[in-house]
C-alpha cells in the first residue's frame, strides 16, 4: 500500500497502544519495584499520543477504497481505545477497568487488518 496516511495512522496507533499497555503494566506494577524509565517515558506521552491518534481519527479519509478501509479501521480502533482509556480513567477500581482496557488493547493487536507490529 502506497498511501503514505496509512503508514503514519498506523505509526500513531502503535505508539498508542504502546503507551496504552504500558499504562496497565504500571497499573498492575508492584510497589516494592522500581517502574523501569522506557515504561515510565511511554506512559508520560500517552496524553500526547492519544490526542495525536484522536486528531488523526477525526479526520475523513478519501482515495483508493483499500487505502480508506485501512484508515477506517485504524480509526475505530483509536476511538475503541480511547472509549476505554476513559472508562479506565471514570472507574473507581483501577485493577478491574486496566484488565478491561487491557482486553480492548488485546483486540486490537489481534485484529489482523491493522497489521500492527507484535508487542
Amino acid at each position: 500500500m502506497r498511501d503514505q496516511r496509512v503508514a503514519y495512522v498506523r505509526g500513531a496507533l502503535t505508539e498508542l497502544v504502546e503507551s496504552l499497555e504500558a499504562t496497565v503494566r504500571v497499573a498492575h506494577w508492584h510497589e516494592s519495584d522500581a517502574v523501569p524509565d522506557p515504561l515510565r517515558a511511554s506512559v508520560a506521552l500517552l496524553v500526547e499520543r492519544l490526542g495525536k491518534a484522536n486528531r488523526l481519527a477525526a479526520d475523513k479519509f478519501s482515495g483508493s477504497s483499500r487505502s480508506v478501509a485501512a484508515l477506517s479501521a485504524m480509526t475505530s480502533a483509536i476511538n475503541r481505545l480511547d472509549r476505554a482509556y476513559v472508562a479506565y480513567l471514570r472507574a473507581p477500581d483501577e485493577k478491574e477497568t486496566a484488565v478491561a482496557l487491557g482486553t480492548e488493547i488485546a483486540r486490537v493487536r489481534a485484529d489482523s487488518e491493522l497489521d500492527l507490529p507484535p508487542s
